[in-house]
């Protein structure tokens, strides 16, 4: 198992206490991604389930981990998860950029969110899209990518 600095050790030991469900400090496959996700890490379902070996639907909502079983699964996916980068979101939303000047329609980008990949709740989309729009309803697409990376809005 690779060594994971004692800093983000402590993090990940913080997190886990927060998400166990039993006196027995466990924690149940199906808040996994949950966890992964309160400590800063964004991956798919499909990561998740990777890095726990592809269990069945029955394991997920029955088998737990203790810390040092959930560790290695944490190792696991940090070592295969590999993040899309800013070109990576710039080309994906550049297809919907018709015109070729840069904006996207909002109305647009949301149903694309809501329809396609893993589902998100319409808090968690407009959340997402959250000052992005302008007053006709466009989006700047380098802005727009830009904030989905670095989780800033415009300044």
């Amino acid at each position: 198992m690779a060594e994971i600095a004692e800093e983000r050790m402590e993090e990940i030991k913080e997190a886990y206490e927060i998400f166990c469900r039993s006196t027995e400090m466990t924690l149940g496959y199906d808040q996994v991604g949950d966890l992964f996700r309160a400590i800063n890490l964004n991956p798919t379902n499909e990561d998740v389930d990777n890095a726990l070996g592809n269990p069945s639907n029955e394991d997920m909502t029955s088998k737990t981990l203790k810390i040092e079983e959930f560790l290695p699964v944490y190792t696991k996916l940090i070592t295969d998860f590999t993040e899309g980068t800013f070109d990576d979101i710039l080309e994906g939303v550049r297809v919907f950029d018709k015109e070729g000047n840069g904006t996207v329609m909002g109305a647009e980008i949301r149903h694309v969110i809501r329809t396609l990949g893993e589902k998100m709740t319409t808090q968690e989309i407009s959340a997402c899209m959250d000052g992005q729009e302008d007053m006709s309803g466009t989006i700047n697409i380098d802005t727009f990518c830009r904030y989905l990376i670095d989780g800033k809005k415009p300044e």
